[in-house]
């Protein structure tokens, strides 16, 4: 029952957060610079390594009963909960540099002035928060109901990796998902955006019969934005939460590491957006990560048979920076060299 506390008190701390960020920092609608939109992507980075020395000593000290098994023994220890954490941020921060370039992708097709494109991704990561943990529940509960799921996951990021590699030009057609054609069934739609509001009261058309006219909710192009960048976040989680159960399978450091990852995706976003399409190698990069997790959970049974999963953290670690590394260094040359 303790550790329910635990859960609370970080799904408080995130919505503080959140609320903090929306009704205080970003209260004004305005268009972040890069010098701002960097100081909030090292505030949120900063915030996720003292989040992870917490987790050291949480798991070290056992508090709450976390790292603890069913008789009351030792299963995770401080270091190897806080090397998990940063490996699974790291995952979860490099998988996100695609979903940048996707939602650069959305707002271009709508036009969404820059001015309201910070309330979007402000709603869209509250969304997605609340999407992942659902997910990442049901992930962790099909786990422990059925383990060869695990397999599943393994064989889903390879044929992502695969598909990532081969495509490397992004098809994003927003006018075809179905989220947006339901909106448009129910709701009339306005022809231009009303600052950075999802629904306002427009005039009906006069009565034939009556001829009298009043007011009716319609809703604004901003909300088929949303709409379209929850559904995209959708797919990129549908990849990205398998991809941390290769590292693993504990739930309060799956979802927090998730958390802290997406938390720092909209500060970034303004930092990347006119970037990411200079990184030319990026999407090779991030095939091979996934990839490389995909394997590792084909041979999840391998490697506890061997009892080192001590080691694959760190080997995970390092194949995460090196190939991301990798992937920008190349990409910074070849952009020098033409």
């Amino acid at each position: 029952m303790s550790i329910l506390w635990l859960w609370f008190g970080f799904i408080g701390l995130v919505i503080f957060l959140l609320l903090l960020d929306l009704g205080v920092f970003h209260r004004k609608a305005h268009v972040p610079g890069i010098r701002e939109s960097l100081g909030w992507t090292c505030f949120w980075v900063v915030l996720a390594l003292i989040f992870n020395v917490g987790i050291y000593f949480l798991y070290e000290k056992h508090l709450l009963g976390v790292g603890l098994g069913e008789h009351g023994e030792s299963i995770l220890g401080g270091a190897t909960a806080a090397k998990m954490f940063f490996t699974g941020y790291l995952i979860e921060k490099s998988l996100s540099l695609d979903n940048i370039f996707v939602i650069g992708m959305v707002f271009s097709f709508f036009g969404v002035p820059r001015l309201y494109q910070h309330r979007v991704l402000f709603w869209g990561i509250f969304g997605a928060l609340l999407l992942r943990g659902v997910m990442i529940l049901l992930g962790v509960a099909l786990i422990h109901f059925f383990s060869p799921i695990l397999y599943f996951f393994g064989a889903l990021l390879l044929v992502t990796a695969v598909k990532m590699l081969f495509h490397k030009e992004e098809e994003v057609h927003p006018e075809k998902n179905p989220l947006v054609k339901l909106a448009q069934r129910f709701f009339r739609v306005t022809p231009d955006y009303h600052a950075e509001h999802f629904f306002v009261k427009v005039p009906k058309e006069p009565s034939q019969e009556s001829g009298t006219s009043g007011y009716s909710w319609s809703c604004t192009p901003m909300l088929l934005v949303l709409l379209v960048v929850e559904s995209n976040d959708l797919i990129f989680a549908i990849d990205s939460i398998p991809a941390i159960f290769a590292i693993t399978q504990d739930p309060f450091i799956v979802f927090t590491s998730n958390v802290f990852a997406i938390l720092g995706l909209r500060s970034l976003y303004f930092v990347m957006a006119a970037m990411i399409a200079k990184f030319r190698y990026l999407q090779v990069s991030l095939s091979v990560i996934l990839a490389y997790v995909g394997v590792k959970l084909l041979c999840i049974d391998v490697i506890h048979h061997f009892q080192i999963e001590d080691i694959m953290t760190w080997v995970s670690l390092g194949v995460i920076v090196v190939v991301m590394a990798i992937g920008v260094l190349a990409s910074v040359y070849v952009n020098k060299r033409e």
